[in-house]
């Protein structure tokens, strides 16, 4: 009788600037999902911005990972899968999907259509435009995918109704970027079906591109992976952690916490221990995890500038 495969689980962070402590929640709740079942996990960086990322981010997101105690089945880099990235941009061109984009993000607030993301959704205005005669290699415009109009139902791991019309509702997506870069809707999709992702574990804050990248999953003829989103570590403003917000990074936290020390504080602000712990590390986690043990609610964290500390969100 043929064994059942356990599966495969990612962690793809951005490479835009040193981890924070949503990164390494996010790490966390990642690795942990995997190895209590079994499952392959890797660690797959997300570079394909040339503006933002950087060989040096990349490094350091590596080495801050293994310092909390986290390791790996492999380390890949997104930006070194063009050739696959362009085969679906191919796939896609041939169905008839792809056509050349012009609007700025000014044009598109301008729209004043709200996306679920709080962004400016795009209203598929140029469906029409057909692609230049030497095809989509020789557009030196942005280009989206046509996606299919109507809902899709959608719901995560927990639960969670991520049911969209991502037509409609976010509008069909840049899939390759005007500078050339192949765009994040596309690549995570493509990227999670070559590498054999079967789950996907992420933060509440991107399940609003759930559907868009379902729709995307059924037009490339490619599985989806399982979806499950996770509290997120909010600033004591509201927003997300972040390191557009300038959150305190890991080079930081560092020089101040031990990783148990760290390692700890992040499973405390999860629900995973309470707060006699003051310091273990990811494996001491594994026994009897569950997500039922993970609190579903976001939890504000303020930097002091020599330690962390956690709050119920207002």
């Amino acid at each position: 009788m043929a064994m059942t495969q356990p599966g495969s689980g990612r962690f793809a962070p951005s490479t835009t600037g040193p981890a924070h402590p949503g990164t390494l929640l996010a790490a966390l709740l990642c690795w942990l999902d995997a190895r209590s079942c079994g499952a392959r996990v890797v660690v797959r960086l997300e570079d394909l911005d040339p503006d933002r990322c950087t060989p040096a981010h990349a490094c350091a997101l590596v080495a801050d990972l293994a310092w909390l105690g986290l390791e790996w089945d492999a380390v890949s880099h997104q930006s070194a899968q063009t050739a696959r990235h362009h085969a679906a941009l191919d796939r896609l061109a041939a169905a008839g999907r792809l056509y050349p984009s012009t609007l700025s993000r000014a044009q598109l607030q301008a729209i004043g259509h709200r996306a679920p993301d709080g962004g400016w959704a795009y209203d598929n205005r140029e469906r029409d435009v057909p692609l230049p005669q030497g095809g989509w290699r020789t557009c030196d415009q942005a280009l989206r995918a046509r996606l299919d109009d109507g809902v899709l139902c959608v719901r995560d791991e927990s639960g969670l109704d991520l049911s969209q019309d991502p037509a409609a509702q976010m509008g069909d997506p840049v899939v390759r970027r005007r500078d050339g870069a192949v765009a994040y809707q596309l690549a995570v999709v493509v990227d999670d079906a070559a590498d054999g992702i079967t789950r996907v574990v992420r933060g509440r804050d991107i399940s609003t591109s759930t559907a868009t990248q379902r729709a995307l999953q059924d037009l490339l003829g490619v599985s989806a992976p399982v979806y499950r989103h996770h509290l997120l570590l909010l600033e004591p403003r509201g927003g997300k952690l972040a390191k557009l917000h300038g959150s305190v990074g890991a080079d930081q936290l560092r020089r101040h916490y031990q990783a148990p020390r760290l390692c700890a504080f992040l499973a405390r602000c999860a629900g995973l221990i309470d707060d006699s712990v003051d310091g273990c590390a990811p494996a001491d986690l594994l026994p009897g995890f569950a997500w039922s043990r993970v609190r579903a609610e976001d939890v504000v964290v303020q930097w002091t500038g020599e330690r962390l500390i956690a709050q119920e969100p207002r």
